[in-house]
């Protein structure tokens, strides 16, 4: 087997995408000091790497079960990251990829239980879980209706539990709140990238909730889950769940993202707009995830250590 690039190693776990879970950890991060005034260091950087490779190792699965299952095709596909197919690297060698993270994530799992908990390897286990069968197995998540609500599930709200439990000891309905307009605006993201990939998706066989309620009626899904996160990020600055500052950034944050789904809008959704439509989305998520950790570092007392 022709050894990979590191380029090539980037693509297949698409790490352009990885800043989805890094917005998760550290608005998860930022509100659990905001809680507890202090950070526990340590345990916040081998939880970050142990994120990062379950989310690579994800990717990665994706990869290669596209590949087995054919659902990307030469002809139709623009994705450069698509490296399987436009530069013939080994498909085994994203599966290796895969199990590495995966390996990785379940050491760093050990030694985060010593300091945590037994907990943390229970909840580590079902997200390998999810991630793995989220495309592969018999029945993959991502060809079903469900893939939105998994996706933004996981990566959203269980992410950001789990981040604020290293660091604080406990759950509660308050970062639960806390944690919605991330699930809301990862839901967005992928719903753009369904609807988009709906003539694709319909001719390899998958029944995703865009192919169910129609391409109009998936673009209204996303741009509504959208709204509904910076909505909802307002709401709970309103109610105290999140710092008025936060409340002031995400505001701006909803202004600066209006002609962003103005454009994306205007293009369309499909196979051929699929790149500037998922830019443009990933630019609205960036906009308001930095207007989300702003406002919540802006409101800190003091610093994030002893």
């Amino acid at each position: 087997m022709t050894p990979m690039t590191f380029r090539q190693i980037l693509a297949i776990v698409e790490i352009r995408t990885k800043v989805v879970s890094v917005s998760t950890f550290a608005i998860a991060a930022l509100y659990a000091l905001r809680e507890t005034g202090r950070l526990r260091l340590g345990l916040l950087a081998l939880s970050f790497v142990a994120v990062l490779a379950v989310d690579m190792g994800t990717t990665a699965f994706n990869s290669f079960f596209d590949w087995w299952r054919g659902d990307d095709e030469r002809r139709s596909n623009r994705e450069t990251d698509k490296v399987i197919l436009h530069e013939g690297v080994p498909a085994l060698a994203a599966l290796l990829v895969a199990l590495s993270c995966y390996a990785f994530a379940a050491i760093l799992g050990i030694v985060l239980a010593f300091s945590t908990g037994p907990w943390i390897l229970l909840a580590g286990s079902l997200s390998f879980a999810a991630g793995f069968l989220y495309n592969g197995g018999p029945f993959p998540i991502s060809r079903t209706p469900f893939g939105e609500l998994i996706a933004g599930g996981f990566l959203g709200t269980i992410l950001f539990m789990i981040v604020y439990r290293v660091q604080v000891g406990t759950w509660g309905a308050r970062p639960l709140l806390a944690s919605l307009p991330s699930m809301l605006m990862i839901a967005s993201i992928l719903t753009v990238n369904n609807t988009c990939d709906m003539e694709s998706d319909r001719a390899s066989g998958r029944h995703t909730l865009s192919l169910i309620i129609g391409r109009k009626a998936g673009e209204l899904l996303a741009y509504s889950l959208g709204a509904a996160c910076f909505a909802g990020s307002l709401a709970l600055s309103a109610f105290g769940i999140l710092p008025g500052l936060v409340g002031v950034a995400v505001g701006l944050a909803a202004v600066a993202s209006f002609p962003v789904y103005r454009a994306m809008g205007r293009r369309g959704y499909s196979q051929g707009t699929k790149g500037p439509s998922m830019g443009g989305v990933l630019r609205v998520f960036s906009l308001w995830s930095i207007g989300s950790a702003l406002g919540l570092a802006l409101s800190q007392g003091r610093l994030p250590w002893p």
